[in-house]
């Protein structure tokens, strides 16, 4: 034995009262029963213990009268005695489940080895039951922003503005959305270009009836056309016309310079 285990307080309360000569021997003795796993005889005990002085041998021989017993020449003490037989029956038990696992592992492997003729693991046998993979459905594909085709009832321009808000909110355009909002602009009582162009102006993700402005619902919105001026509503054909040809707003900067030189009579 290499190791054992040592009670500080199971070894005071038997040995504290041994001078510090005496402690030494015992400490030595104790120490070489484990190791050696044997007992010794009084001139093994004091070889052991390297007593060479008359103070050191009967140091020796006053441990071994005190917590030792003579058996045949020997002094034996009874709990070394049972911590080395139980330290041998551990190490025969360990052994012996050691043993078996490696018997166990090496029938594994025997029964796993592979015969001449049969396939490697990773080899995909096709049986007549499985398909080619040609031949497997190919997963669908999800419908796209593209897939939706533009209502008729909607100018393109719109459907165009429209389609590029949803992409740039990353919210995507199926066909219960555009039915959405159709339903929602039959709320409102207005067209569905009228509906979306709302939408496309306020520049959200979405849009319902009840969340309309006054000055957005179609009331509003007629009242207001009513009330525009030839000039104010030709202005107006003139910026939807320029949205129409160029794909772009009509530029707030543009100045109109309008040439007020009379012209001469002839």
């Amino acid at each position: 034995m290499n190791y054992y285990k040592r009670h500080i307080g199971d070894y005071a309360k038997k040995a504290g009262r041994l001078s510090m000569l005496q402690h030494g021997s015992y400490t030595l003795l104790i120490d070489a029963c484990y190791d050696r796993e044997q007992f010794p005889t009084l001139s093994e005990a004091i070889d052991w213990t390297w007593a060479s002085s008359t103070a050191e041998i009967e140091a020796v021989e006053f441990v071994l009268s005190k917590f030792f017993t003579l058996v045949d020449d020997r002094y034996v003490q009874k709990r070394i005695a049972e911590e080395v037989a139980r330290f041998h029956e551990t190490s025969d038990t360990n052994q012996r489940i050691a043993k078996q696992r490696e018997a166990n592992r090496n029938e594994a492997l025997t029964k796993r080895a592979r015969s001449v003729n049969e396939a490697p693991p990773n080899h995909k046998p096709l049986t007549i039951n499985q398909e080619p993979e040609e031949k497997r459905e190919k997963p669908r594909k999800r419908s796209t922003t593209a897939d939706i085709a533009k209502p008729a009832d909607v100018d393109q321009q719109t459907w165009t503005d429209w389609m590029t808000l949803r992409k740039a909110k990353r919210a995507p355009v199926t066909q219960t959305t555009v039915d959405g909002a159709r339903d929602e602009a039959a709320k409102a009582g207005m067209p569905l270009e009228a509906f979306l162009m709302i939408w496309c102006r306020r520049g959200s993700q979405g849009l319902e009836a009840d969340w309309l402005k006054p000055s957005e619902k179609p009331d509003a919105m007629t009242a207001n056309s009513q009330t525009m001026s030839f000039a104010e509503r030709d202005e107006l054909a003139r910026h939807k016309r320029y949205k129409e040809m160029t794909g772009r707003d009509w530029p707030a900067d543009v100045i109109e310079i309008v040439d007020t030189t009379p012209i001469p009579r002839i």
